[in-house]
């Protein structure tokens, strides 16, 4: 394969339309739906609605870190060089390290309910079979792994495909289940409130797994450097992406609560939008969510494999991992290395899964651990955001409350959530959380102690950045040292 250690991917690839597309497609609307609404009802009961509103509106002031990081670092590491710059570089290393293991752990988590899914669609007998389940599964993986590996270009014309369809089915059945007649439960505007929570633990377990949900959005940020006018538009397309899915989410957890008994839907468990869709439209509604969840799984898978390989692709360029992980390749201007090593790193999870249980109860697991790694990367790149921006909050009040207020406010009920859930989660769910978290250590004093630029930042610094100053813009990135400009800084 031809290859180049050159330090670009294609610019100027994905525009606006097409980056909220991907926002979207990382959030996984009806796999977020599928893998997390029966672990949600089991966590806080009738409060599902509460935790996604009251979870919406920190990761809003996430979304916001994100862009007005973007805007001063255009990095495919995203969170991985902004923390690093701004707080420590330790930091930035394993909030990188955390969306890798995140993503990794998906893999597995993603493509055995996709495996299991296709063959419910054509014998619901098969579904059951954990091996057949496993390999389909796998099978979806290479495809996509092979789809991300012909580039940002390709990859956006299958989610148009893939999303555009999966949108298409699911705003059909909320309009199916606001007409339905048959309701299991009244609606109640006490499913808003807080009356429904266990205490500040079962809000903060029901917080953490309403993390989950949204979830991918931040894909954006890691394409940055394949996106024209960048510095707007992936901070903008994951703030549509975002309200978009979150009115998705709360109109089906609204569904779900009416028509259905929490009973159906723990028997359900990852099931419920098949169940939901068989109560809404009987013979058909069933098979037809069932491939809803099979579109965006399959999605979702896509834009993971980007944030992964587009954050190894970074810590490669800047030698914290092996600096094969940043080679390019010539045609197809994908870090083709990077890919490559994902792909084998899966694979062998997938036939290690195998070993572990049932669909069900890898996913279950997985979806907790996830969502500590995600609170944990999320809440650095907040901070991250309002110390980058410090010397411009007192400019406006508007630059104040969204600036500071909001994504440090966001910052702080992520970190809350990360230990305050930690006495509720199963010690599975902790060991694989946390025991990731605390794997990245060893590549990362490794790569310390050779003497990785990246451990020598240029500090990022807004108020420098807007008023021209080059001296906030030079330093390690990308590799580089600190007597080289920073290409790709504001």
């Amino acid at each position: 394969m031809r290859s180049s250690s050159g330090r670009g991917l294609r610019p100027n690839v994905l525009g606006t339309f097409d980056t909220i597309v991907m926002a979207v497609a990382g959030s996984a609307p009806a796999y977020s739906i599928a893998a997390t609404t029966a672990v949600l009802v089991a966590t806080v009961g009738l409060a599902g609605p509460a935790a996604l509103l009251y979870c919406a509106i920190p990761m809003l002031g996430i979304v916001l870190a994100f862009g007005r990081l973007g805007r001063i670092d255009v990095n495919a590491g995203a969170g991985y060089s902004w923390v690093g710059r701004t707080l420590h570089p330790f930091l930035g290393f394993l909030s990188g390290w955390a969306l890798v293991v995140s993503t990794t752990i998906f893999m597995v988590a993603g493509s055995l309910p996709a495996g299991a899914m296709t063959l419910a669609l054509l014998d619901p007998d098969l579904a059951d079979d954990r091996f057949l389940a496993t390999a389909v599964g796998a099978a979806w993986f290479v495809a996509m792994l092979l789809v991300v590996l012909g580039g940002a270009r390709l990859t956006v014309r299958a989610q148009l495909i893939l999303t555009g369809t999966e949108l298409a089915i699911l705003l059909f059945f909320v309009g199916a289940a606001v007409l339905h007649e048959g309701a299991a439960t009244a609606f109640d505007w006490s499913w808003f409130g807080f009356s429904h929570f266990d205490g500040p633990a079962g809000f903060a377990s029901g917080a953490l797994i309403a993390t989950f949900y949204y979830w991918g959005w931040d894909v954006t940020s890691n394409l940055s450097e394949e996106t024209r006018n960048s510095r707007r538009t992936a901070g903008l397309a994951a703030l549509v992406g975002v309200g978009i899915v979150f009115l998705l989410f709360e109109a089906f957890a609204i569904a779900v609560n009416v028509v259905l008994t929490p009973g159906e839907i723990q028997a359900a468990g990852a099931n419920v939008p098949a169940v939901l869709g068989a109560a809404v439209w009987p013979g058909v509604g069933g098979k037809l969510l069932v491939l809803a969840v099979l579109l965006s799984t399959v999605a979702t898978l896509e834009t993971t494999l980007i944030q992964v390989t587009r954050s190894l692709f970074a810590m490669g360029r800047d030698r914290t991992m092996p600096a094969a992980l940043g080679l390019v390749h010539r045609r197809w201007n994908t870090p083709w290395a990077a890919v490559t090593v994902v792909g084998v790193v899966a694979l062998a999870m997938f036939v290690a899964s195998t070993a572990l249980g049932s669909v069900a109860d890898v996913v279950a697991a997985a979806v907790a651990a996830i969502g500590l790694q995600i609170a944990f990367y999320y809440g650095l790149a907040g901070i991250a955001a309002v110390v980058a921006y410090r010397r411009m909050l007192l400019v406006s009040v508007r630059e104040f409350v969204l600036g500071g207020v909001w994504p440090l406010l966001g910052a702080l009920f992520m970190l809350w959530i990360f230990f305050e859930s930690l006495g509720e989660l199963s010690g599975a769910s902790i060991a694989i959380g946390l025991g990731g978290l605390a794997s990245g250590l060893v590549p990362m004093v490794l790569y310390w102690r050779r003497g990785s630029a990246y451990y020598r930042p240029a500090r990022l610094d807004a108020a420098r950045a807007v008023a021209g100053d080059g001296s906030s813009d030079r330093g390690p990135h990308r590799g580089d040292y600190a007597d080289k400009a920073l290409a790709t800084d504001f």
